[in-house]
């Protein structure tokens, strides 16, 4: 793979508004306008001139804007589901735990795509407008978890737990922007830079017997406004009157499947005006998006554009989403037929087509500082996986790649490609991992066999099931060893999973 396509997902804030997203991804109307651009600067003559249509130009601004909104969007949409909407879990500054596996069903339930099913998990969103949000840990007693704090473009800016904090305990006090007060003794303060925050602990758990037990770390994560916390009055409750997006119930809202595409739009205008960009974006980003109707502090008005501008971003907004798991390959390293994460995964910072593929893909990553994941892309036969074929993955030591830190673990999952979610099955197997009596070899070398029927009696510990239609696998390995998340920022020379063998390469 060459150097342009390993850094793709670097690619710098001028580059990408120059445009470099938008040859890999435009329709051919508007690449027809790069061609002949290129044809007139060579000065050959005996070919027609081509005139560049303002088409093409709308439509290039409008999939860069709809890149940049992507996370921003999609986290509006998470909060809906979770704390604001018709049928939220639970208010704002609480949180909704799910104490159960995360099978099929409950990731349906909870809208939440590409689910950890070695954990179970809490979702909350913080509103931070009146006053900081205390957040307590308990000590786990060297159970793994962790609370994945993330801003409203979906940034893992801080964590309490895990490799960041540990596992003793502790109470952080949520601070907003511009928040001036005094916080109570013992208190360790976060700064958060959006008004609204989400929190997702997440608690490691190793079997079904196991699950009261790390139900009783989840229960002990707790938040409280700092009022209730100090004993003093609580500010006057806020009535949120948001607009409530209408997507296809069936996929998870990050994939952006609305009703009306031009909701998109509406949203992402308002979700920016309650929780803005930093400075830097808001005056070198924002000012180009203002020929599509999009200007911060002002609310997105569709009867305000001419009809040119319309059809574009209703487009764009429509084709976004399904563009980001092609580019998927493109805009990474590709290994032995697995994605390599980057190193900024989490933490993008400019790279906005890196954080828009992980808003529709994974939205709330962690940072490689605190897991590490890989996603299958092809088999070794450069075929995208199917539940059809039978693949067998081979692991041999020193198993660099899932190396982690006690009590750290890791696991295969397999998702439904069309929904992101886990894949019902007839043993309610959606992983295998470090938590797995796998059958080895005597070399301490073990095969996974990933296919829809079982492979035997005498293989069956090492099945993980998949269902007859498109599928794809991560690996997640929580607590990475260091130099496994150090390796990342050389990932020409990054070691990562073994290939997905076919059992045949047949057309």
């Amino acid at each position: 793979m060459n150097d342009t396509i390993a850094h793709g997902l670097q690619i710098s804030r001028r580059g990408l508004m120059a445009g470099a997203l938008s040859a890999s991804v435009l329709p051919a109307s508007a690449l027809s306008v790069v061609a002949a651009h290129a044809e007139q600067s060579t000065g050959k003559i005996g070919k027609p001139k081509r005139e560049a249509q303002p088409e093409s130009w709308v439509s290039s601004l409008a999939l860069q804007a709809a890149t940049y909104a992507m996370p921003v969007v999609a986290m509006y949409n998470l909060r809906d589901a979770t704390s604001v909407g018709p049928h939220a879990k639970v208010p704002p500054n609480e949180l909704w735990r799910i104490e159960h596996i995360a099978s099929p069903e409950i990731a349906a339930q909870a809208g939440y795509v590409t689910p950890n099913v070695n954990v179970i998990y809490g979702f909350g969103f913080m509103d931070l407008g009146q006053q900081p949000i205390i957040l307590n840990v308990p000590n786990s007693r060297d159970r793994y978890y962790m609370v994945e704090i993330c801003d409203m473009w979906a940034n893992a800016f801080a964590y309490v737990g895990g490799m960041a904090t540990g596992y003793k305990g502790g109470t952080f006090a949520l601070v907003g922007p511009g928040w001036q007060g005094k916080l109570p003794a013992g208190v360790r303060r976060i700064d958060c830079p959006t008004n609204w925050v989400q929190l997702q602990p997440r608690v490691h758990v190793r079997s079904a017997a196991d699950l009261p037990a790390a139900r009783k770390v989840l229960r002990h994560i707790t938040v409280k406004g700092l009022a209730q916390y100090s004993g003093d009055q609580a500010p006057t409750a806020v009535v949120y009157n948001y607009q409530t997006p209408k997507i296809n119930p069936k996929v998870a809202s990050s994939q952006m499947q609305f009703d009306d595409p031009l909701q998109f739009w509406e949203i992402f205008a308002a979700a920016m005006n309650e929780n803005p960009p930093p400075r830097n974006e808001i005056e070198a980003v924002l000012p180009q998006f203002k020929y599509l109707g999009i200007e911060l502090g002002q609310p997105w008005k569709r009867e305000s554009l001419n009809p040119l501008i319309l059809e574009a971003i209703s487009w764009a907004a429509k084709q976004i989403a399904p563009m980001m798991m092609p580019l998927l390959p493109v805009l990474g390293v590709t290994a032995n037929g697995w994605n390599i994460p980057p190193a900024n995964l989490g933490l993008p910072g400019a790279d906005y087509p890196g954080r828009a593929i992980v808003a529709v893909f994974g939205l709330t990553s962690n940072t490689p500082a605190e897991a590490i994941y890989y996603t299958s892309v092809t088999d070794d036969c450069g075929r995208k996986l199917i539940g059809t074929k039978r693949y067998a993955l081979t692991f041999k030591e020193p198993l660099h790649c899932i190396k982690t830190v006690a009590p750290g673990f890791w696991s295969v999952t397999a998702y439904d490609r069309a929904t992101g979610y886990t894949i019902p099955n007839p043993i309610g197997r959606y992983a295998l991992g470090s938590d797995d009596r796998l059958r080895r070899n005597v070399d301490g070398s073990f095969t996974l066999y990933v296919q829809r029927d079982t492979p035997g009696a005498d293989r069956e510990a090492n099945w993980l099931p998949v269902s007859s239609g498109p599928f794809y696998l991560i690996i997640r390995v929580y607590a990475p060893a260091p130099e496994i998340a150090a390796g990342l920022n050389d990932p020409a020379k990054f070691q990562g999973p073994p290939p997905m063998t076919a059992a045949k390469c047949e057309a």
